[in-house]
């Protein structure tokens, strides 16, 4: 199971180490403790809005995408694990996502999508515009 603070702290140790920046220099312009930070960081502690927003803030980063990165990455942990077979329950309009060439989408306007298995260790996807269902 993937945790969604951990991909969340990894997506803000990315932004952090792609511009060099130290631990102690983003905690100190996020006015967060360095060790509070650093749980974050490894995925140890859960980080509410506000911080989340102050330490994107002193990432000079927008949690918009920080928060899209997060979610590609999940999306990419769940295709890996689930199984083909399980239905997931989409909250907007539907993206159907088979293992086959040829799929029925959900109804005419809804886009379709072939994948084969994904590799675990990737570790970025493209974005997708609509939530993931399975088609049996």
């Amino acid at each position: 199971m993937v945790l969604l603070r951990q991909l969340l702290g990894d997506a803000l140790r990315h932004a952090r180490l792609r511009q060099e920046r130290t631990l102690r220099e983003v905690s100190a312009a996020a006015r967060v403790s360095l060790g509070y930070l650093s749980e974050v960081e490894r995925g140890q502690k859960e980080a509410s809005s506000e911080l989340l927003s102050s330490i994107c803030d002193a990432l000079d980063v927008r949690l918009a995408d920080v928060l899209r990165e997060v979610s590609d990455s999940l999306d990419l942990a769940e295709l890996a694990n689930a199984p083909l077979e399980r239905p997931m329950v989409s909250v907007r309009e539907p993206l159907v996502v088979t293992t086959g060439l040829v799929a029925e989408p959900a109804h005419p306007h809804a886009p379709v999508v072939a994948v084969a298995p994904v590799n675990a260790e990737l570790v970025s996807a493209p974005t997708l515009a609509s939530p993931v269902t399975y088609a049996a």
